[in-house]
């Protein structure tokens, strides 16, 4: 009987273990960081339940073979009230943003799997477009 139950609890242990190792490698381990730097879009707070701020950063166009400009888009998450608070006093400008990548979300973090945690950089000069 006892090898019985030490079996039991050792194949528990180890799947409890396991389910906590992918846990936390799904939903809590930076797969990747970087900066990204385009105009900021909009910056919002939505949600049901959970309110998170949601952002998307619109990158520099570039000429396709075909000759039309596209846009890339970065759509985003934002964790930190006061990222956000500047964020959104600083809409329509040029800005580097630092961010997390995630394997996935979770929904109190936000809609995205990238989660920006910083602001590197804020363009705040007016372009002029004499030329």
């Amino acid at each position: 009987m006892k090898t019985k139950t030490k079996i039991i609890s050792i194949t528990s242990i180890v799947i409890v273990l396991a389910l906590a190792a992918f846990f936390y490698v799904r939903y809590y381990f930076v797969f990747g960081e970087g900066v990204k730097a385009g105009e900021l879009n909009y910056i919002v707070k939505k949600g049901y339940v959970f309110k998170t701020y949601e952002g998307m950063l619109i990158q520099s166009g570039f000429r396709s073979k075909t000759g039309t400009i596209q846009s890339i888009e970065f759509k985003f998450s934002v964790e930190d009230k006061a990222v956000f608070d500047t964020l959104s006093h600083n809409s329509g400008n040029t800005m580097q943003l630092h961010y997390h990548e995630y394997l996935a979300t979770l929904p109190w973090r936000g809609v995205s799997i990238f989660v920006v945690d910083k602001i590197e950089f804020i363009d705040k000069n007016i372009k002029n477009n004499e030329e």
